[in-house]
């Protein structure tokens, strides 16, 4: 049992960091600490695609690690 949720959190880990990096940079400089850099951006369709991917393994990772922690008490 605790092999399976072993290899899920790594399986999930390298999956998470792989899609965090393939984010955009959001790193507007001065501009972002008025907020007006979101009044000219908006969010692309597969950034929003990506965000719910990424979203999902990170859940999985976090569940994995409850998991563990419990399981090996």
């Amino acid at each position: 049992m605790t092999t399976f949720f072993y290899t899920l959190q790594i399986i999930s880990a390298v999956f998470s960091v792989m899609l965090i990096l393939l984010h955009s940079p959001k790193g507007d400089g001065m501009a972002s600490i008025g907020a007006a850099s979101q009044l000219f951006s908006s969010q692309k369709s597969t950034e929003k695609g990506l965000n719910k991917v990424t979203y999902f393994f990170v859940g999985i990772f976090i569940v994995s690690t409850f998991v563990l922690g419990f399981l090996l008490k």
